[in-house]
């Protein structure tokens, strides 16, 4: 038993500082504040993700199965992710992780979450390494797709989110990408 906590409490390190961890050794947290330091939520079902993505959820929101959501979602809340920039601020971030990996960093599963619409309204967020099925909304500066496939369009709701919105070579869109106020 003292061999298993030992495990989850270095599963939740890793988790937190580099991304999604193994399901079965990662237990799902979150915090109740916005615009605060929290650690990953690791979640396996729709009612659980929505909470998450909520401005009480948390900074980083792993899935760790596919997930199909019938309504339209929203990422909304400004988080801290427990880093600081050169300047000594606190670095703001929020990041939606479709994929488990192990405690080496490398990918071991790919996920797809499924909604008819995403809006994302929190600033410095990314959508990372898996599918995102239905139409996203970006709505904030710098946001980023990394290594990740939306089998639909991109509308941006501002000039700002358009001109600033970086997704990686190995990211698609297989929609379009407009703007659309």
């Amino acid at each position: 038993m003292k061999k298993r906590n030992v495990l989850i409490i270095l599963a939740l390190l890793i988790a937190s500082f580099t991304g999604c961890g193994d399901k079965t050794l990662t237990p799902s947290t979150s915090s109740t504040t916005t615009d605060a330091v929290t650690s990953a939520s690791i979640v396996d079902n729709a009612s659980n993700f929505q909470k998450a993505i909520s401005n009480s959820g948390t900074w980083i929101i792993c899935i760790t199965k596919n997930l199909a959501i019938d309504k339209d979602i929203v990422l909304e809340g400004e988080y801290k992710n427990g880093k600081k920039d050169d300047a000594g601020k606190d670095i703001i971030q929020r990041k939606v992780a479709l994929y488990s990996q192990d405690a080496e960093r490398n990918i071991t599963a790919r996920y797809t979450l499924t909604a008819p619409k995403f809006t994302i309204i929190s600033p410095e967020a990314s959508i990372q390494h898996g599918t995102f099925k239905g139409d996203l909304y970006v709505s904030v500066k710098n946001f980023k797709l990394i290594d990740t496939i939306v089998e639909g369009n991109v509308y941006f709701t501002t000039d700002e989110a358009k001109n600033t919105f970086n997704a990686d070579e190995k990211s698609k869109i297989t929609g379009k990408q407009e703007l659309k106020k």
